[in-house]
């Protein structure tokens, strides 16, 4: 007792010293990598300092707004100091009520930084505080003892509760001084103090019937701390045999998933006595509430049954007190121990602690973006958790300690394949059956400028007709870039191109937002033909990436120039007119001996233009003798169509055309000067009297025209005389009903009447082609015009309103377009042979077949000619052979044209340019009666009257 006094004295001087070593456990190590350990003492008030936790972290106080360092935890008891960054206590930590009876206590929590995210495991170890006392379960032990019990005999008290453990839990027993009993402290298996109580003097129930002491339960701690109980103690008369268990202890398993009701085990105690001293009861001994609201035992067999569901997670074991009592009061007592057997009904959790969303896509492989912790509550392989990821992204899971997780990039990633990354979260335990849980990880990934734009074709082709205006579209370029945002906004530029960006902007001009491409100015095809231009296209990223792509423009060619002529040069004639008397002007000399198909020139032109446009073409437009030359269509030769004769005129004065093939055709003219003579010097005097001696073309023509006029005037009265003075004599003729309006078609004028009678003896059927367009020249109307249908259409006129080539070229328009139709070929009845064409011979038709006469003077001159000797023919008394009735075409044409090469118009009159045809509906004529008829053709008319 006195060294016990002495060690409660100790430890009363040490209880000042108290707080001193509490403060100085709040000590930090770093027990592995990662991890940081703190021990404080339980009961702390809030706001007590438990650690530096941003130093030991090694993290500036500078570093911590950018850092945000923060505590992650299911409960928080602790706090972080946002400025100092201390680790604080938050809530009050009892260390009974955290850990219950575990020998050691800490609180594990994890501590995250961002920028870069990482996580440290923090784990605070909880000590105890002797705040706790023992208490016994119950204030009064009732207890009978028989009086003849031998001394020595031990007496079971159960076992007081301290919440506390180490020095400060249960450590001894003390009972109230007595002269019969005595406490003894017995330690069990699993290190629990009970106490029992020992009888060491016989009882004597006649002097001492009951006793009351004072059973007190001690701690260890400083100061101690005590609890007490009344123990009743009722001597009663002898029972000599107590109750004995068949084992002292006995040990049962259940598993925690048993059903209320199931068996546990049963116990068994005998007694040597007899009669109502040996009928035995069990019940349950002096324990906790909540182990007897688990279990019950049946008093009469000692079957012990589960009364409630187990928790493996809430209680692992369970310790009962079974008593056996008989009837004489005597109990014996056992323990039975029940384990618990962990069941897999637990499934993981999953915690997502941190999440960093959305992350760069140029963020190097195993950048941490999500920390986790997975917990099962079970224990053993239904504990063991194995934990990944499901779901195809470039991410991956690495294992932390404590149960954490974190999840990090595997491959680099790419924003323009994946926009989000969507994962799922499994977490699976080793049990049987296994269980599993999952949770969904949402990863957005930003954008990056790592994509420069792409052009959709890497060289673009343009065409642009030459002449263009100026901002007309030339093409449109487009890229694409697969990067979001201002990284995917993309502008075009001139990079340059084959005269570099200052060359080609006055070309073209490209719109930075659409691409299009616009002409700056108006192309010529002869000046720039093609041109390369080179457009980039650029993003907005910073820094800005860029692609160039190629734009090669093809300027095509429109018929904007006209041939020109280069021999002979442009304006001889007229330098020749002006200089005639110098002979300046530029001549060509053909002896008269030159057969056909001489050269007498070549006419050399060029046309600016290219393709179909620079096709050039050659046509004899005017000439003195237009059956005299010809001119090679593409050659530009100019040749004798037939020999030179010596009636033929020793100047001559040829016009060319020279027209393209565009649409429209352009062309231009060339005049050329031949002499017709043996030599030069035949040729001089020739020459020196062209201006002084020979009128101009045009006042030839002038007079020509004028006189025509005139004869067609004459013979227009005359005509006109006869008719009123025969109809005055016979009536209408039958002509006049053959030309009236019934027998024209109401269609149109191109399909005439037909000469059925009149006052020649012959009719003529006139076939028109309608829709063929006149190549030749066209003859002059005849008189008078027909009433409905005018002569010149009849004969010759356009029926589309058109001028003939000739026409045209003379006028210095363009010629006809290309690919106009072709006259059809004449019928070849009318045509002259070599030796019967008029006013030459052995003319060729060359390259260029025309229809005879040749030009419009000639024409009309035959027709007043022809027409004059019909008339002679209606008299019966005109020869169309030799003499006089040649009506001066002998004189026109030479003596070796006759009436007799004439055909018979009768027969056959071809219309040129047409494919009208005249035809004798009276039969031929005698050509024999016709050469033997003769005399002057007025008595000819004379005796046709008579």
């Amino acid at each position: 007792m006195a060294g016990r006094q002495r060690q409660r004295a100790s430890r009363r001087r040490a209880g000042g010293r108290v707080l001193l070593p509490a403060l100085l456990l709040c000590l930090c190590c770093r027990a592995a990598s990662e991890r940081i350990r703190y021990a404080i003492p339980e009961e702390l008030g809030r706001g007590s300092l438990v650690g530096p936790l941003a130093r030991d972290l090694g993290l500036s106080p500078a570093e911590l707004p950018a850092r945000k360092l923060r505590l992650s935890a299911e409960k928080q008891y602790f706090g972080v100091s946002g400025e100092s960054g201390n680790l604080y206590v938050s809530e009050r930590l009892d260390r009974e009520e955290m850990c219950g009876e575990s020998a050691s206590c800490s609180v594990s929590f994890e501590a995250l930084v961002q920028n870069p995210l990482n996580v440290f495991h923090v784990e605070v170890a909880i000590q105890d505080v002797n705040d706790n006392a023992p208490r016994f379960p119950q204030d009064n032990f009732q207890l009978e003892i028989n009086e003849f019990t031998s001394p020595g005999a031990r007496f079971y008290l159960g076992m007081a509760e301290d919440a506390d453990v180490g020095s400060n839990s249960l450590q001894g027993y003390e009972l109230e001084a007595n002269e019969y009993f005595a406490v003894e402290v017995k330690e069990s298996q699993d290190g629990s103090k009970f106490a029992e109580l020992v009888l060491r003097r016989a009882l004597d129930r006649e002097s001492e019937q009951s006793l009351r002491l004072v059973l007190t339960a001690l701690d260890g701690g400083e100061p101690p701390r005590s609890g007490t109980a009344q123990l009743c103690i009722n001597v009663t008369d002898a029972n000599d045999n107590a109750p004995v268990f068949a084992q002292d202890r006995y040990r049962a398993s259940l598993r925690e998933d048993a059903p209320p009701g199931s068996p546990v085990l049963n116990v068994s105690a005998s007694d040597a006595d007899a009669g109502t001293n040996a009928r035995i009861t069990y019940g349950f001994g002096k324990m906790p509430a909540k182990v007897l609201q688990k279990f019950v035992v049946d008093a009469e067999s000692g079957a012990i049954a589960l009364q409630e569901a187990l928790d493996f997670e809430d209680t692992r074991a369970f310790s009962l007190a079974v008593e056996a009592r008989d009837g004489g009061g005597l109990v014996a007592h056992c323990k039975v121990e029940v384990e618990v057997l962990d069941v897999n009904d637990n499934a993981p959790e999953i915690t997502m602690l941190s999440v960093s969303s959305p992350v760069p896509e140029d963020a190097p492989a195993g950048t941490v973006v999500a920390v986790l912790k997975v917990n099962d509550p079970d224990s053993g392989e239904n504990g063991q958790v194995s934990c990944e990821l499901s779901g195809e992204a470039p991410l991956s899971m690495v294992a932390s300690s404590g149960g954490s997780y974190k999840v990090v990039t595997a491959t680099a990633l790419d924003r323009e394949q994946a926009a989000e990354h969507r994962v799922t979260v499994v977490a699976r335990d080793r049990g049987r059956p296994a269980l599993s849980s999952r949770a969904a990880l949402v990863l957005e990934v930003s954008d990056v400028n790592d994509n420069a734009p792409v052009f959709e074709e890497a060289a673009y082709s343009a065409y642009v007709a030459e002449n263009n205006a100026a901002g007309a579209p030339v093409v449109r370029v487009r890229a694409r870039d697969a990067d979001a945002g201002a990284n995917g906004r993309v502008s075009y530029w001139l990079a340059g191109g084959s005269a570099g960006a200052a060359g080609a902007a006055p070309y073209v001009s490209v719109e930075a937002r659409s691409g299009a491409v616009y002409a700056q100015r108006s192309f010529d095809y002869e000046q720039c033909r093609e041109f390369l231009v080179a457009v980039r296209a650029q993003d907005g990223g910073a820094p800005a990436r860029s692609s160039t792509a190629t734009v090669r423009v093809f300027v095509l060619d429109r018929n904007d120039n006209a041939p020109r002529v280069l021999w002979p040069a442009a304006g001889a004639g007229a330098a020749g007119a002006g200089a005639a008397g110098a002979g300046a002007a530029p001549f060509e000399v053909v002896p008269r001996s030159a057969e056909a198909g001489y050269l007498v020139a070549k006419v050399v032109a060029v046309d600016a233009d290219a393709g179909r446009n620079a096709w050039l073409s050659y046509e004899l437009v005017q000439a003195a003798e237009p059956a005299l030359f010809r001119v090679g269509l593409h050659s530009g030769e100019v040749r004798t169509a037939r020999a030179v004769s010596e009636r033929d005129a020793a100047k001559q004065r040829l016009v060319a055309v020279v027209k393209d093939h565009g649409q429209p055709a352009l062309s231009a003219t060339a005049t050329l000067h031949v002499v017709l003579a043996e030599s030069l010097q035949e040729a001089l005097p020739e020459l020196s009297e062209r201006a002084a001696g020979a009128d101009s073309p045009a006042e030839l023509q002038f007079y020509l025209v004028l006189a025509l006029a005139l004869l067609s005037a004459l013979f227009l009265l005359s005509v006109a005389l006869a008719v009123l003075a025969r109809v005055r004599r016979a009536g209408p003729p039958a002509v006049l009903r053959c030309l009236g309006a019934q027998r024209f078609s109401v269609a149109g004028a191109a399909f005439p009447a037909d000469f059925c009678e009149g006052t020649l003896p012959y009719s003529y059927n006139l076939c028109v082609a309608p829709g063929r367009a006149v190549a030749e020249a066209a003859w002059l109307p005849p008189p008078p015009p027909l009433p409905s249908l005018p002569a010149e259409e009849l004969l010759g006129g356009e029926p589309c309103g058109k001028r003939s080539p000739s026409s045209s070229a003379g006028a210095g328009e363009p010629p006809a377009e290309p690919d106009a139709p072709q006259q059809a070929q004449p019928n070849t009845d009318w045509r002259f042979s070599q030796t019967q064409r008029p006013g030459t011979s052995g003319s060729q038709n060359g390259e260029e077949g025309g229809a005879w006469p040749n030009n419009q003077f000639d024409t009309e001159m035959l027709q007043a000619m022809i027409l004059a000797s019909a008339n002679e023919a209606a008299d019966g008394n005109s020869t169309l052979g030799g003499g006089t009735g040649t009506m001066g075409l002998s004189a026109r044409y030479g003596p070796q044209f006759t009436l007799q090469h004439v055909p018979d118009y009768r027969q056959n009159v071809y219309i040129p340019g047409s494919t009208a045809t005249l035809t004798n509906a009276a039969g031929k004529r005698d050509a024999k009666s016709a050469s033997s008829s003769g005399g002057n053709k007025k008595k000819s008319g004379k005796k046709e009257k008579k």
